[in-house]
């Protein structure tokens, strides 16, 4: 029986301002440390438009690239452990809708904090420019994760 309790209620996030995506709203409030929703904002809107640059000046194609590139970050399966019998097991089970995206802006946050460039909104807006085309650091982290699950697959008859 689980140990804790499951959530009913997920919070609905309004639209941000300048984009009126919840997307880019959920974004911002992730990116916020310590509460420095401004701080926050300014590193995911230098983001956006650094896109906006690269996409020939149209906020749409950025907005659609953003999108694209969260599609392509959010992992479809992950392995989670399970003990049976004395030994822990890693088993692969699909992803929520939910929790994908919620790992895939982790992963693009830690993905982009970790590269080198100057600014963080310079470093986000290459990560987003990488993984709409399907590489770096966040692809990366979401191919070995479906890696480990196919390694697993042999234990998937564990689920229940």
């Amino acid at each position: 029986m689980a140990r804790r309790k499951s959530v009913n209620f997920i919070r609905e996030i309004e639209p941000d301002v300048r984009y009126g995506s919840q997307d880019v709203q959920k974004l911002i409030n992730i990116v916020m440390w310590r509460g420095k929703k401004n701080a926050a904002r300014t590193i995911v809107y230098d983001a956006l438009d650094i896109l906006t640059k690269k996409s020939s000046g149209d906020q749409n194609k950025a907005l659609t690239m953003f999108a694209r590139a969260l599609e392509q970050i959010t992992p479809v399966i992950e392995v989670r452990p399970r003990r049976v019998g004395g030994s822990v097991y890693q088993i692969p089970t699909e992803v929520t809708a939910h929790r994908g995206r919620s790992l895939a802006y982790r992963w693009l946050i830690s993905a982009a904090a970790s590269r080198g460039d100057k600014t963080m909104g310079e470093r986000l807006a290459h990560e987003l420019v990488e993984a709409y085309e399907g590489r770096g650091n966040a692809m990366k982290k979401k191919l070995d994760v479906h890696k480990m699950a196919e390694a697993n697959r042999a234990f998937s008859h564990f689920s229940w």
